[in-house]
């Protein structure tokens, strides 16, 4: 597993990290503790040292999970990045307080006196173009309650107002085949800031993997069913915006153009590795053997530019126009 830097003053992480909100059971089929723990297992042993995950993933059970699993490797080099900003203080109860709150509720939950990364959570653009709760978190960094703060943000627009806030490690982003508008503007300007880039969604809810057809269902209470046209959240956050009919149909003709020898997951990974100013990948892993194989996907070599290019104009030309939601 390589390594690189979250951003110019932070730490190193695995390439391929962890996203681990399926593991609070919000959505889909639960997640068993058991099956959650060989999950966080795996993906270690293959190299992985970066998690992510958030307060509100199954009211805290998230956290739970991997502060139990930290108990078990003490010396270990991992990095844990959580969020704060969703469930009850959303959209308009941000303050001092309740900032501090949560941020004590997940040290309780993951087991650790600092956080090393806290990331607001897709809070409301006006909250963050205020800007106070950015001198709260410097205030609590300054106290060693937290290492490092970050944003999790849906639009380029919010991205730019974030990264001029002074002691920002880092933005997490939604960033695939299926979404490449950050390439132009954002990413440079967050490589140029110093800023880390952790990339969500880098499947866009799975249907980049490839194995999706039309005779696939999801569960009643997966995001997947229930927020396909944006009925509960931002519509970016499943399948990248992209209508899951007209997403199938795309998926099916991007892979004409994917290397033999590599599925559609691991391109539509790689692809995002090798934009420099990426720091990490999430991916989400439902089974230890699925954490493994998306470790590997650090071992595999770059696409080739000549790839990149007609990857870029398929989504100009045929891609663009579909996509949904805040972007």
């Amino acid at each position: 597993m390589k390594q690189r830097k979250l951003g110019a003053t932070g730490f190193q992480v695995s390439e391929v990290g962890l996203g681990c909100w399926q593991l609070g059971a919000d959505w889909g089929a639960p997640v068993a503790e058991e099956t959650g723990l060989s999950i966080l297992e795996a993906a270690y042993d293959q190299g992985v040292t970066f998690f992510d995950t958030a307060n509100v993933y199954g009211a805290g059970k998230s956290e739970e999970l991997i502060g139990k699993f930290l108990k078990s490797k003490p010396s270990a080099d991992i990095r844990v990045a959580t969020k704060f900003g969703r469930g009850d203080v959303y959209p308009d109860n941000y303050t001092k307080e309740t900032l501090r709150a949560g941020i004590d509720e997940s040290r309780k939950r993951l087991g650790m006196d600092c956080l090393d990364l806290i990331q607001l959570h897709c809070i409301p653009t006006e909250v963050m173009r205020e800007g106070a709760i950015f001198d709260w978190l410097r205030e609590l960094k300054d106290q060693g309650v937290i290492r490092h703060f970050g944003a999790s943000v849906e639009t380029v627009e919010e991205g730019l107002m974030c990264i001029k806030q002074d002691g920002l490690l880092s933005l997490q982003v939604i960033y695939n085949l299926f979404r490449q508008k950050l390439t132009k503007e954002l990413l440079p300007e967050a490589q140029a800031k110093g800023v880390g880039i952790i990339v969500r969604l880098p499947l866009a809810s799975g249907i980049l993997s490839g194995k999706f057809s039309a005779a696939t269902t999801f569960a009643e209470n997966d995001h997947r069913n229930f927020n396909r046209d944006g009925q509960a959240f931002n519509v970016g956050e499943t399948f990248a915006g992209v209508p899951f009919e007209i997403g199938l149909q795309l998926v099916d003709e991007l892979k004409g153009l994917i290397p033999e020898g590599m599925s559609m997951a691991e391109a539509a990974q790689r692809w995002i590795l090798d934009h420099e100013a990426i720091s990490t990948i999430i991916p989400g892993a439902s089974k230890p053997e699925q954490a493994g194989r998306n470790a590997a996907i650090s071992s595999l070599p770059p696409l080739s530019e000549n790839l990149h290019r007609e990857l870029t104009t398929f989504y100009e030309d045929k891609i663009a126009q579909h996509v949904r939601g805040a972007y």
